[in-house]
């Protein structure tokens, strides 16, 4: 095994996302002065360094940016709600997502499952990618596509790809995990493709959305232990880092376009942290690929909305500052808090502890990491001002709460330079932090969890397909700029789909509630309709904007809502309805 693939994998590395012009991966080594990169697309790429030469992390020595942030997962009556029952009855529309491929960057798959496998017992997965497994000799995994549009290269560092004809010969083996020897642990990945693109069982009870479609597969591995200290993240926390999921969505890229086929790509994993517009590394990365004619990226919206982890500021022109109530829970082992504020305003931030311990108002600065440190609590606050963040342009004020006393805590926020007095702050999302710490006074808007801001990949936010009502917690819009965020809401709650098993390869019957199953729902869809359109002469369904605008104009919209709505986007997913649409 070559030294640079055992460094990406190592904990004895550090991870950096690098931005870049289309460099050479030449130029790119004499820059970073390591041979150890991935390059990710042609503006960035993952930059691996020893890390007795990287740590500690700060964001005085590092920017924002490059420090990789850390995703979550956002955890057939829903079928036919979604209108795409009364399309797979229809002979003249029932493509089944079928000559389309919808991707996974997510916990992995049960490949032997039977919802997996055509008529012919042959898998329908073209390749799966797990990150987890140690790396193979041979880097390239696509050899014959370096010219692919988009991609300097076709090299991956770490990981063991398996391809259609491995997978089949596992399938045919009496123990298939012998020969291709990766598991989804956690069950969240083989939920996602069972709903989103499912075989129809023998006896007719289930069946995913688009069931003749293709699949590809990457089985994400768990963030490094240095960014889980710097993040603070507990232990069983599940948390997988920006920079791996950017390296499977350039696998999925390549292998869509080894087989000539059409991508849409599904993401149900987020983040509380960016500035909520889509402008992080991996939110830039899925705004390109919608930009790119073939590819669809469906995004899930999150499940922040009444976690009361969303605190909407507004300092009075009169006034020279506002306090902002958070308790923090019993036990709490420490948490990120990040202050955005709008552009082109400044603001500055002081403390006062649930002992009474006042911190007066940290002075603006233009670079340092602020400490500061209580007498009568262990705590240790780490303030670094961020005066205008490199993705968005805005004031990012990122406060590390280390072992953060329980109580109610004041955080001063001071305006520095007005001109609306309106600010956002969010704290880490579910599994990464107590459900009990939280803001007194929070929000529930502008809740949809990064990368689902960004403008052009499509955004399902979840409702219940029962009781006709949206899903408490899906994340509310609209993102930070105002744009239209999420553009529908699919069935979320209680979806029936495959479940975990300790049994390889057993993937016994299951319900989800939250964003990603309606992400999944709207994945199926999409492939659905993208299908159908390349088969009948309409080009433009292989855009990420045009199959956007056919599904919210066949959304069914309810009298008692005004549209665009921030917790129902433009409406409830309909894909029988578009095609209605479309015949008037």
């Amino acid at each position: 095994m070559e030294p640079c693939s055992l460094a990406a994998a190592s904990e004895e590395y550090a991870d950096f996302i690098m931005e870049h012009n289309n460099y050479s991966r030449e130029l790119l080594e004499e820059l970073t002065g390591t041979d150890c990169i991935d390059l990710i697309s042609r503006q960035y790429a993952a930059v691996y360094v020893p890390a007795d030469q990287a740590l500690p992390l700060s964001l005085t020595k590092y920017s924002y940016t490059s420090i990789p942030k850390l995703y979550t997962l956002l955890d057939t009556s829903a079928l036919e709600a979604s209108g795409i029952s009364a399309v797979l009855a229809q002979p003249s529309l029932s493509t089944g997502g079928e000559d389309v491929m919808i991707g996974f960057v997510d916990t992995g798959i049960s490949y032997c499952s039977p919802l997996f496998l055509d008529r012919g017992g042959r898998t329908r997965i073209l390749g799966i990618w797990d990150q987890t497994l140690p790396a193979e000799r041979d880097r390239s995994f696509f050899s014959d596509l370096s010219p692919f549009s988009g991609f300097s290269d076709t090299s991956f560092l770490y990981g063991r790809q398996f391809s259609e004809e491995e997978i089949n010969a596992a399938l045919n083996s009496p123990n298939p995990l012998d020969l291709v020897p990766t598991r989804d642990e956690l069950g969240h990945g083989t939920f996602m493709a069972g709903v989103a693109a499912g075989s129809e069982t023998e006896d007719g009870s289930f069946f995913g959305a688009a069931p003749r479609c293709r699949i590809g597969v990457v089985k994400c591995r768990p963030a490094k232990s240095y960014l889980r200290d710097f993040y603070l993240l507990a232990d069983e926390a599940a948390a997988y880092q920006e920079n791996d999921i950017m390296m499977g969505l350039k696998y999925l890229l390549l292998l869509a376009a080894s087989r000539g086929l059409p991508l849409v790509a599904v993401l149900g994993l987020g983040t509380s942290q960016g500035s909520h517009e889509g402008t992080s590394p991996l939110g830039k990365m899925l705004n390109q690929l919608a930009g790119f004619s073939g590819v669809i990226p469906v995004l899930a919206a999150g499940n922040e909305a009444a976690k009361s982890r969303h605190f909407l500021g507004s300092v009075a022109r009169n006034e020279e500052y506002e306090d902002v109530e958070l308790r923090v829970a019993d036990g709490e082992k420490g948490f990120v808090l990040e202050l955005w504020a709008r552009d082109p305003e400044l603001y500055t931030v002081g403390f006062l502890s649930p002992t009474g311990e006042r911190i007066s108002r940290i002075p603006l600065t233009f670079s340092g990491d602020n400490q500061v440190r209580f007498l009568l609590e262990q705590t240790e606050i780490t303030v670094n001002y961020i005066n205008a963040e490199a993705g968005s342009g805005s004031q990012l004020i990122f406060m590390r709460f280390q072992a953060p006393t329980a109580g109610i805590w004041q955080i001063r926020v001071y305006s520095s330079l007005f001109i609306t007095g309106e600010y956002h702050m969010w704290l880490p999302p579910d599994t990464f932090i107590s459900e009990n710490t939280l803001f007194l006074r929070s929000n529930p808007d502008t809740t949809v969890t990064d990368p689902a801001n960004a403008p052009l990949p499509i955004t399902a936010g979840a409702y219940d397909h029962i009781s006709g009502g949206i899903y408490l917690n899906s994340g509310r819009g609209f993102s930070r700029s105002g744009k239209i965020k999420p553009e529908l809401a699919a069935p979320g709650v209680n979806v029936a789909g495959p479940g975990r098993s300790p049994i390889p390869c057993d993937t016994p019957a299951s319900a989800r509630t939250g964003t990603c199953a309606a992400a999944a729902v709207t994945a199926g869809a999409v492939a659905s309709l993208m299908s159908w359109g390349l088969k009948n002469g309409h080009p433009e369904m292989a855009a990420s904007a045009a199959v956007k605008s056919y599904l919210v104009r066949g959304a069914r919209r309810s009298p008692a809502y005004s549209y665009p709505s921030k917790e129902w986007g433009y409406g409830e997913l309909d894909l029988y309805g578009t095609f209605l649409r479309m015949r008037e």
